[in-house]
């Protein structure tokens, strides 16, 4: 698995194959290099798992030669992860200011900030963790600060571009930075490591800028309240907005801690200068309808978001209803179409009026659609392209479209290790990946037996059986048995399964009473058998066994 001879190797463990949990390690002669640390969303192929995280198992049994952390930009499904996974890997972390921020608020939240080594890197900087020569690239995203890595090997140079688009006016922060990609060209680079989220996508991604006209035209004869939603991290959107309501008379009240912690790191860095202290919720219904523009969480339809609570009319503080308007100024990521439908008709339902994409100019991808692609395969001339950040149909259209180029695509999925030199690309082993869930503050597998059972409840439902056994082995009194989610309590279906279990029990063997758990594993398999029979259905079916001295 770790070749000793010595290579420059690339091994995904998240990210590759799916959208979100972003893990990427580079091996050089032995050493390691991480590049994002990311989380991922379960939506509907995952309904019993909220937030995800990629399984960092491998590279933690080899922590003591991961040389570091890369933080390409502040997107959760790039950095959100490592507050949970830090104390797996135990290396410092890099980062340019704007991601440090929001970073160092994570770390704080998880008691970690005194433990991680968090070195700030310039935009465009140089750095170094031998054998790993490293420099930021600028690139145009979603949120400020977003960098392309080069990395600089004794075998050769790779570029792992990260997250990125071709906007001439991305509004905060500089454009891509075309001429140090086109310079690279002369290095002859092994592989560039791409994102493909739009690899579906002809033509171009488009401009914030368009954005910006269009929402300025929009608020500006909107009557009633006004409620825009995006994704909090799109710092030149929220600016857009603001400016916006400005523009039209309004101020501009936050609604969403991630909204509220987005705006702090913003500020803190330098950004929303121009753009007046938002108001609180609290004065938000203080200020006339028609000189308000709130700014609401919440876009992706996440069930405690204070959007989806303001459309359930659940919010403690702010109210939407007849005259007024939200305009959803994001994509709809996938798998959470039918979360946003459900927002999108508890709005509709209290007579609020919908502005989305599907209507008007009011949001562009942070992502490169095929022309941005060929441009930059153009500009850099890879020898190899490796697609990354994408599903399975976004990943084998990014190779077809660097094979027309004339370059090489490698298809990987996560686990598989890239050696791109000294000898010629090729996969020459897996590592093991797997994904966590976050459940509450702890970390389980995602298909370990926990959230197999979750999962078997989810579907199916769970029967409970309880009894009493004296020092005779015999079962005291009548048995208990309950099926929350598939029965009221007192439903008599659930007395009459009761009185099945309780004979079932009777007709067991006295070898099988003596031990407890042989006991108990019997009681589940007639408990189960029951209601097989009855209902058809194979639930969850667990029992509890009380036994009295």
């Amino acid at each position: 698995m770790d070749n000793k001879a010595g290579d420059l190797a690339f091994l995904p463990l998240g990210g590759t194959g799916e959208i979100g949990m972003n893990l990427n390690l580079y091996r050089c002669n032995g050493k390691w290099l991480a590049v994002d640390c990311g989380i991922g969303f379960g939506a509907a192929e995952y309904p019993e798992a909220e937030i995800m995280l990629p399984d960092p198992g491998f590279i933690a049994e080899r922590s003591r030669a991961l040389v570091g952390l890369v933080i390409t930009h502040a997107h959760e499904d790039h950095l959100g992860a490592v507050p949970w996974l830090w104390r797996e890997l135990r290396c410092p972390i890099f980062a340019t200011p704007f991601a440090a921020a929001v970073l160092t608020r994570k770390l704080a939240e998880a008691g970690l900030l005194s433990e991680v080594r968090l070195e700030i890197v310039p935009p465009g900087g140089n750095f170094a963790r031998p054998p790993f020569s490293l420099q930021f690239l600028r690139v145009a995203h979603s949120i400020p600060e977003s960098q392309a890595l080069v990395i600089r090997t004794p075998y050769g140079t790779v570029l792992h571009t990260g997250d990125w688009k071709l906007d001439p006016h991305p509004l905060i922060g500089p454009p891509t930075d075309e001429a140090g990609f086109a310079a690279l060209a002369a290095e002859n680079v092994l592989a560039m490591v791409c994102d493909s989220t739009n690899a579906m996508v002809e033509g171009h991604s488009g401009s914030e800028a368009d954005v910006r006209r269009t929402l300025a035209a929009l608020i500006r004869d909107l009557p009633g309240r006004i409620a825009v939603t995006c994704f909090a991290s799109n710092v030149a959107r929220v600016e857009s907005v603001a400016l916006a309501a400005l523009g039209a008379g309004r101020s501009v009240a936050i609604a969403g801690r991630s909204l509220r912690n987005l705006e702090a790191a913003a500020r803190e860095c330098g950004y929303l200068k121009t753009i007046p202290p938002f108001l609180s919720e609290d004065q938000a219904n203080e200020t006339p309808d028609e000189r308000l523009l709130l700014l609401v969480s919440g876009s992706q339809g996440e069930p405690r978001s204070a959007l989806s609570r303001i459309a359930a009319d659940t919010h403690p503080r702010i109210a939407l209803g007849e005259g007024d308007t939200v305009v959803f100024s994001s994509r709809v990521i996938p798998g959470n179409e039918r979360a946003i439908g459900a927002v999108q008709d508890n709005l509709v339902r209290r007579g609020v009026r919908l502005m989305t994409d599907a209507d008007h100019m009011v949001h562009v991808s942070g992502h490169p659609a095929r022309d941005e692609l060929r441009k930059l395969y153009r500009l850099v001339k890879p020898l190899v392209a490796v697609p990354v950040h994408g599903e399975w149909r976004h990943l084998t259209a990014h190779a077809g479209l660097a094979q027309e180029l004339g370059i090489r695509p490698m298809l990987l999925e996560d686990g598989e290790i890239l050696q791109l030199a000294p000898e010629a690309p090729k996969v020459v082993d897996t590592a093991p990946v797997g994904r966590l869930v976050l459940d509450g503050n702890r970390l389980i597998p995602l298909q370990g037996p926990v959230m197999t059972a979750r999962r078997r409840m989810l579907g199916n439902g769970i029967v409970l059986g309880s009894l009493a056994v004296d020092r005779s082995h015999r079962v005291l009194g009548r048995p208990r048995v309950s099926a929350p989610g598939l029965f009221e309590e007192d439903d008599p279906e659930v007395a009459e399964l009761g009185d099945e279990f309780a004979q079932a029990l009777q007709d067991l063997p006295r070898e099988l009473r003596v031990n407890d758990a042989s006991f108990a594993e019997a009681a589940r398999s007639a408990l189960r058998r029951a209601f097989a029979r009855r209902y058809g259905k194979r639930p969850l079916v667990d029992v509890h066994l009380l036994r009295v001295e």
